[in-house]
């Protein structure tokens, strides 16, 4: 057996999937062999969700069907609003929905059915009710009231309209559901190996998906997302981009939002999301933000030939929207979830338990000295 220890799982294989896939040789993201870019062009949130998690894209009465039964699953028990709006005001988002999440489990009567059925009922309440408490704490941080979700609104529509007690213009919402679609599934990432390494202990969906949000809310991670809206509210104006890239590439800093594990050549998702955060900002007439995107995007692929990620852009367009900075990775979780749940039903459908090796690095074996001898 090697003993080479690969860090990170770098360039190890450690499961199938049907799911999503990098593919090199088209420079595209797939959700089960169908492009993200095409998916973008050609359908609603919702179908990509419905796609991630049965396999396949609906036809007209599955879809009329997924979406009846996630609209009517939207709502939270009095009890986890209640719970929401006593958590600490100054509490990160991220924990919120994650203990929000948590909560649900609590209160589901199939929590621990692990069957295929069962999974998928489970799947789509958690899909349907986390943007109903990611929206509650937004507006109770605020000191708002709480907005009920609306079965007559699409998925997208419905969480903005919680967000902000009304909906953007088409332009917007729809910009906002691209972030949606582009968000949901990406193979093994980390938050994705973490809830198929809690499932593969046979743990239930909720106890997988809180684990996925926390590991999810990292800065290597979701969180980078907001770590890229600082930065740009740091630099201030397109004038200081170059100098201040200078500055921070001298003190060795992470310029967030560019670079990826995967690609090589450029994440496939930031071209689409690209276009969206500049039909965005010419529409709000917020344009210093995609000068701040292009300075940055030429300097560093010039300087270090480092392409951004798709959080380069969605952290400005969530901003122009008037989301708060910390609440990007919780939307990221809502579209998230999708993926999560179909890698957890895979992960019961063909599991093993997910237990790797370690090279051990520290003391030969030695003897205990009593207390009073050391």
């Amino acid at each position: 057996m090697s003993e080479e220890v690969k860090k990170g799982l770098l360039g190890i294989v450690v499961d199938e999937t049907t799911i999503s896939q990098v593919m090199p040789e088209i420079n595209s993201l797939t959700y089960r062999g169908y492009t993200v870019q095409e998916l973008c062009d050609k359908c609603s949130f919702e179908e990509v969700a419905y796609l991630v998690l049965n396999g396949e894209l609906p036809n007209k009465k599955q879809l009329r069907k997924f979406e009846k039964e996630e609209r009517s699953n939207r709502k939270l028990s009095k009890q986890i609003l209640s719970d929401i709006s006593k958590m600490p005001k100054k509490a990160h988002p991220m924990d919120v929905i994650r203990t929000a999440v948590s909560l649900m489990g609590l209160e589901d009567k199939e929590t621990k059915d692990n069957s295929p059925k069962a999974n998928m009922r489970k799947a789509m309440r958690i899909f349907a009710q986390a943007p109903t408490a990611v929206a509650a704490f937004f507006r109770v941080r605020k000191g708002k009231k709480i907005v009920k979700p609306n079965p007559r609104l699409s998925f997208a529509e419905n969480f903005l309209n919680m967000m902000f007690n009304r909906i953007p213009n088409k332009e917007i919402t729809r910009a906002f559901e691209i972030s949606l679609i582009l968000y949901a599934e990406h193979s093994f990432n980390v938050s994705t190996f973490t809830a198929r390494t809690i499932t593969s202990s046979l743990s239930d969906i909720h106890g997988a998906i809180t684990g996925a949000i926390a590991s999810l809310k990292g800065p290597l991670h979701g969180g980078a997302n907001e770590a890229v809206m600082h930065m740009m509210k740091e630099i201030k104006k397109p004038e200081r981009a170059k100098s201040w890239l200078d500055k921070a590439l001298k003190e060795k800093r992470v310029i967030m939002g560019f670079g990826h594990r995967v690609y090589r050549s450029g994440d496939s998702r930031v071209p689409t999301m690209r276009h969206y955060l500049f039909k965005v900002a010419k529409l709000l007439k917020k344009e210093k933000y995609t000068q701040i995107y292009e300075i940055l995007e030429k300097e560093m692929i010039a300087r270090k030939n480092i392409h951004p990620n798709v959080d380069f852009p969605c952290g400005p367009t969530y901003y122009m929207m008037g989301i708060d900075i910390d609440f990007y990775t919780p939307i990221f979780v809502i579209s998230r979830i999708t993926g999560w749940s179909a890698h957890i039903m895979e992960q019961h459908a063909s599991n093993k338990l997910i237990r790797p090796l370690s090279k051990y690095k520290g003391q030969e074996v030695r003897e205990v000295m009593l207390l009073n001898q050391r």
